[in-house]
């Protein structure tokens, strides 16, 4: 009996692999396993936003410049006294940039968080979870990113309407921790509200909303999109929200396709 037991373990780790066979057999981790892979995780996530972080303040006038673009091309025909941004206070000179690479040392970390977090709960998922759950965490970032992206290559437009709004009776100082502040809020506007594809196919997959449903409220919808524009966008000038609605529509558009599709497999 026991040789036969022994025969067909080793069958089973030949066809399946040690990996696979130690997945099954293991018992499940306890709660202080838990905390010390949570730890793990951290600790690496925290590791690679540091080292981001740190090059990033290595390189602090090269991101700077990048962050400046948007603005200093506005300045350029504005009624601005200067054309460069200014800081008022003498410890903007180390606080933005220290600002400035815990931004860029973050994204820069992303890949890395990004692996780590899913190496922490992909254990609890089931196989057919899985196969949902990367596509939705990699479309998540995708369309972030994309969102973002979009934002800085039309913030000269909504910045040009703000900065020249009353013309030539009084001036802007383009203080650089304001615009900070700004460009901050604008970028995670736009990359959250890129996340309606995500949203809408979620919602889909667990039977909240249909494809039919939501071409019947388009009309609806469509409103509720250009009114929460208005709402979500710094600034009073007509071209951001307009510059994030018309993205939004067709994202939109686009998910109602994809959820019939999934919905008719």
């Amino acid at each position: 009996m026991s040789r036969s037991w022994s025969a067909a373990a080793s069958q089973t780790r030949k066809r399946f692999g040690r990996g696979r066979v130690q997945a099954v057999t293991d018992s499940p981790m306890s709660v202080l396993e838990h905390f010390g892979e949570l730890r793990r995780v951290l600790i690496v996530s925290l590791i690679a936003w540091g080292i981001g972080s740190i090059f990033a303040f290595i390189e602090t006038r090269f991101f700077l410049g990048i962050l400046l673009h948007p603005l200093l091309i506005t300045l350029k025909g504005s009624h601005a006294l200067t054309t460069t941004a200014i800081f008022t206070s003498p410890t903007e000179g180390v606080s933005i940039p220290l600002k400035l690479a815990a931004l860029v040392g973050a994204i820069l970390a992303l890949p890395v968080i990004s692996a780590q977090v899913w190496s922490f709960i992909v254990p609890a998922l089931r196989p057919a979870e899985r196969r949902f759950a990367l596509p939705f965490v990699v479309s998540s970032l995708v369309l972030f990113a994309i969102g973002g992206a979009f934002a800085y290559f039309v913030m000269p437009i909504g910045l040009h309407f703000l900065i020249t709004f009353l013309g030539p009776n009084a001036s802007y100082l383009p203080d650089i921790n304001s615009y900070f502040s700004f460009f901050l809020l604008l970028i995670i506007v736009f990359g959250i509200t890129f996340e309606l594809p995500v949203a809408i196919v979620m919602l889909g997959g667990l039977g909240i909303v249909s494809s039919r449903q939501l071409r019947l409220r388009r009309k609806a919808i469509w409103l509720g999109i250009v009114l929460a524009t208005l709402v979500v966008t710094p600034g009073s000038d007509p071209y951001t929200p307009t510059a994030l609605a018309i993205p939004l529509l067709l994202l939109f558009e686009g998910s109602v396709v994809i959820l019939d599709r999934i919905m008719h497999k």
